[in-house]
């Protein structure tokens, strides 16, 4: 059978976003390729999460367009998926939550059973296979909302602060299970607040500040010598988290 052509790259061309009467996105264009994994940093009310929504198709945009190189198909397996920071979880066992998703992404029924518990083992949470997913720990439910992302083998992984309210020790988990993603051929495009996290996880660095796009640079050049006074304030701790 012959393989789907790729989604990527993904293009933003003068992307808006308005709510509230106020302008959260402001002009943004970009190509997002195979690869590299990006990491979006800026303060608080940069329009972060919002890019991100916008990216995936949750929010549809004021003025421009996201444009992939081929999108999906309807009925089709799902190719790209989002993560946020506190995953939304089904009243069923961890196996459940992840068949669950492997039957809704458009996986043939015969293999969701395999699938679904290989994804578990993936991510270190084979041992919990039929606990109820809505009282496992935060790090846990967090690692399960990957593995679901691990069954569907997506081409594109968006993450959005997904260790934010994490302990040291199960951020240093789901880091090892992001970068696991990637060297197994998922693009990560991640928002987090925390440098040391971008430090270890990023090749590249959007920098976003009040909605624009002020600097995309490799993670090295960004860390250490920011282009924009406002990415320098912003690693100086000057600008608002």
């Amino acid at each position: 059978m012959r393989a789907p052509t790729s989604l990527l790259p993904l293009r933003l061309e003068g992307l808006v976003f308005d709510a509230g009467g106020r302008r959260i996105i402001r002009g943004i264009s970009i190509t997002l390729k195979r690869g590299p994994r990006t990491v979006v940093l800026g303060p608080n009310g940069a329009g972060k999460s919002v890019l991100l929504r916008l990216c995936h198709g949750l929010l549809t945009p004021s003025a421009g367009a996201v444009t992939w190189n081929a999108p999906e198909l309807p009925g089709a397996p799902r190719r790209q998926a989002m993560v946020f920071q506190r995953p939304v979880l089904l009243r069923r066992s961890a196996l459940g939550n992840v068949r669950y998703a492997l039957k809704v992404g458009g996986i043939a029924a015969r293999e969701q059973e395999d699938r679904a518990y290989d994804a578990l083992c993936k991510v270190g949470l084979e041992g919990h296979a039929d606990r109820p997913a809505r009282v496992m720990s935060g790090g846990e439910q967090q690692r399960l909302a990957l593995a679901r992302v691990w069954a569907l083998q997506p081409e594109i992984l968006f993450l959005d602060e997904p260790t934010a309210s994490l302990d040291p020790g199960s951020t240093h988990e789901i880091e090892k299970v992001i970068l696991a993603l990637h060297e197994a051929g998922t693009k990560i495009v991640m928002v987090t607040h925390n440098l040391g996290q971008a430090r270890r996880l990023a090749d590249e660095i959007l920098f976003l500040h009040q909605g624009r796009l002020l600097e995309r640079q490799p993670a090295d050049r960004f860390l250490k010598q920011p282009a924009s006074a406002e990415a320098a304030r912003f690693l100086e701790g000057e600008l608002p988290w």
